[in-house]
């Protein structure tokens, strides 16, 4: 009998990041390696990935990584999980082209080169394990499930799905296929929750088509149209409806240009030869004749729109004959962005629209669809995954109306084991699984105490005072400097500012005045008396940051030859001891790579 463990490290109780690990006696499987974009308390943060500390031990037992799809929250963290694990990569012919392109962008593993295109015909056999797929309908084509075949049952892990009857080639779904697995018998079903709030229907795709043309159709001016770079659906019918009422597109975006090459190399993606323009040819062209494409940075449009509407791109500036239009429906952790983004553009005097106040436009699977795909697997044991935890549990809900029992439902969270054992499967240990936060060329660099202290810089700046001491006569050269930021205007507060610095004053001096001198006891004394009377003064707790210079002087005597006044000369040495910190006694640690969740 097999023993079996299924882990999530990313992808439940959140939006995006989705990975998790299947393992079946002495191999593990990795199902997807993706990220999710920050929510707003992480500043700073560009991109955040999963924590996968506890498989550097096992890498030995790692047979390869299985994506689903091509979008961010599939593919996203696949290169940094390549620097640390070099095991084949196996995916659509679509997926596989996107992985590569990410990839690519990163020096340490832009030579990686083992991946294996498969199909939903394709079965590979990995001793007692035999993977294969299956197709779903998703925004983006050559979407996979994934079958782990065990000798307990099959293990279902369903990636981005949703059941559309009026989905094109290469987005369909084979129900035949989805039939035949359930008939096989599924031990356990690793289902997309993504859409388990959605009540009504989803919008068909064939719908959301020609409502992007009726809209393209009655207006005039510009039209800028906001869509995440690797949503292919999406960008098809964005063409289409460029090309239906005669508009040229104007590709703007990072990624966008490279995507669209790709895609259309593997036939793809449909478009004239002549529909793509420049920005410079555009603004020659009748604003009625012309279609900006924004997909912003990694895809991602809204920071993009922001830009644009406060005047930061210089290449495009918003005027009160354009329509911003947004195809793409927002995370609910970029919610608060959405809005003040929205906000902005208004106020240039644009007009705003978004296609999710008409339609819904979800590539996710709604109830409906859901226990469908539940009545189709028939599993003896249920794990909603893709979601926070309110939409994992309305789908646990779902699930016990097609009869699922309750006992046999797992609302699972990061780092949770679930082991199938002696014929049950139960939650067995917990590991310590949290986020790994990606900050420019930084992996894992940021913690929990960075992110505290870029929150306290943000709310209450940073105050600095440098202070110069002559430890050997005890006594303080040069009277305590401040520098504040972001904490009060300084030109209306001298007052404060003078009474900092006698505080500072007296306390260095106190410290000078014992007989047992220490750096740490002293800076950690300014802090400490520092924090308290601002706090008093001012109801804040900025960053404070003391610096302590210290000067010695050594009288040398030197003998001059004869004839010659004998002189003293002065060698002077100064040390720079620097603190930072908030609070009462708080001293710097070592940052850890992780945050803990």
């Amino acid at each position: 009998m097999s023993k079996i463990k299924i882990i999530p490290f990313g992808g439940v109780r959140e939006n995006g990041k989705n990975m998790y690990a299947v393992e079946v006696d002495d191999q593990i499987f990795i199902l997807d390696t993706g990220l999710k974009y920050p929510e707003n308390e992480l500043m700073g943060i560009d991109v955040v990935i999963p924590d996968w500390e506890y498989l550097r031990d096992r890498k030995d037992k790692i047979v390869g990584v299985f994506l689903t799809h091509g979008h961010a929250d599939s593919i996203g963290a696949l290169p940094y999980f390549l620097m640390d694990f070099n095991v084949p990569v196996f995916g659509s012919e679509m997926t596989i082209a996107l992985a590569k392109l990410a990839v690519k962008k990163h020096k340490e593993v832009k030579k990686f080169n083992d991946f294996h295109v498969v199909d939903a015909g394709t079965a590979i056999d990995f001793n007692d394990v035999t993977v294969s797929f299956f197709q779903t309908t998703h925004t983006i084509p050559e979407t996979l499930g994934i079958v782990l075949e065990t000798a307990e049952g099959n293990i279902v892990y369903t990636g981005d799905f949703k059941f559309d009857q009026t989905a094109t080639k290469g987005y369909q779904t084979d129900l035949a296929r989805l039939a035949e697995i359930g008939s096989q018998g599924v031990l356990a079903l690793l289902s997309d929750s993504a859409g388990a709030g959605i009540t009504g229907a989803s919008s068909r795709e064939k719908d959301i088509g020609e409502y992007i043309k009726e809209t393209f159709k009655y207006q005039d001016g510009r039209i800028i149209v906001a869509s995440v770079a690797s949503n292919i659906m999406r960008v098809q019918q964005i063409i289409d409806a460029a090309v239906a009422v005669d508009r040229k597109i104007v590709l703007s975006g990072s990624d966008i240009e490279q995507i669209i090459n790709t895609a259309m190399e593997l036939g793809k993606l449909k478009m004239p030869q002549d529909i793509l323009i420049s920005l410079k040819e555009a603004d020659k062209l009748d604003p009625k004749q012309v279609v900006i494409l924004e997909t912003g940075k990694m895809g991602e449009p809204i920071k993009s729109l922001q830009q644009i509407a406060n005047g930061d791109n210089p290449k495009i500036k918003l005027s009160d004959q354009d329509l911003v239009f947004v195809t793409t429906t927002p995370s609910y952790a970029q919610e608060t962005e959405v809005q003040k983004t929205k906000d902005i553009i208004y106020r240039t005097g644009a007009e705003v629209k978004f296609i999710s106040d008409d339609l819904n436009p979800s590539g996710h699977a709604n109830q409906n669809d859901q226990q469908l795909m539940l009545n189709f697997m028939k599993p003896q044991y249920f794990i909603p995954i893709q979601g926070e935890y309110r939409l994992l549990d309305r789908h646990a809900e779902l699930a016990e109306e097609v009869g699922i029992a309750p006992d046999r439902i797992f609302l699972t969270n990061k780092g949770d084991v679930l082991t199938y054992d002696q014929g049950e499967l139960h939650v067995g240990e917990h590991l310590d699984v949290g986020n790994t936060m990606i900050d420019g060329t930084g992996i894992g660099d940021i913690g929990n105490i960075v992110l505290r202290d870029r929150r306290i810089l943000s709310e209450d700046g940073i105050f600095v005072v440098v202070a110069t001491i002559d430890r050997k006569k005890k006594k303080i050269v040069a009277r305590p400097q401040i520098t504040s930021r972001g904490f009060v205007f300084v030109k209306t507060n001298h007052q404060l500012m003078k009474q900092s610095a006698d505080l500072v004053e007296k306390v260095v001096q106190d410290n000078l005045d014992q007989k047992e001198f220490d750096w740490g006891h002293l800076k950690q004394d300014v802090r400490e008396k520092l924090n308290r009377f601002l706090f008093d003064q001012t109801k804040r707790h900025p960053v404070i940051l003391p610096v302590i210079m210290e000067i010695n002087q050594h009288a040398k005597k030197k003998t001059k030859n004869k004839g010659e006044a004998k002189k003293d000369s002065g060698s002077h040495k100064k040390e720079a001891h620097h603190g930072h910190g908030r609070g009462r006694g708080r001293k710097r640690q070592a940052e850890k790579s992780k945050q803990s969740n």
